[in-house]
């Protein structure tokens, strides 16, 4: 997957998808069906830019191509699902967050 400036891969072998060769990541787990999202790192010289964005993108890509519900555990992660509600429906639903019904 590409992002205007950057090649993102997954790194199997280390459960981590991988931009700027290596220095911006989300470590990811695969556990029981799903993908558990960790933690993203993206170094300050590459902030600003979208490449967290761009990881967690791909991360949620990843997960559907191989039917993979979604945990997330990633703070990062959590705020990118409530900007993009679009990839809630891939999210555990234990973990979804509810849309507020007004009272």
């Amino acid at each position: 997957m590409h992002t205007t400036e950057f090649t993102i891969t997954n790194n199997p072998g280390k459960q981590r998808f991988e931009a700027a060769g290596g220095e911006a990541m989300l470590d990811y787990q695969l556990c029981n069906g799903g993908i558990a999202l960790i933690h993203t790192c993206v170094p300050e010289k590459f902030s600003g830019r979208g490449l967290g964005s761009a990881l967690a993108t791909y991360a949620f890509g990843y997960a559907k191509e191989n039917n993979l519900t979604v945990i997330v555990y990633c703070p990062f992660v959590k705020h990118f699902i409530e900007k993009y509600p679009q990839y809630q429906p891939q999210v555990a639903q234990r973990l979804r967050r509810e849309p507020e019904t007004p009272q």
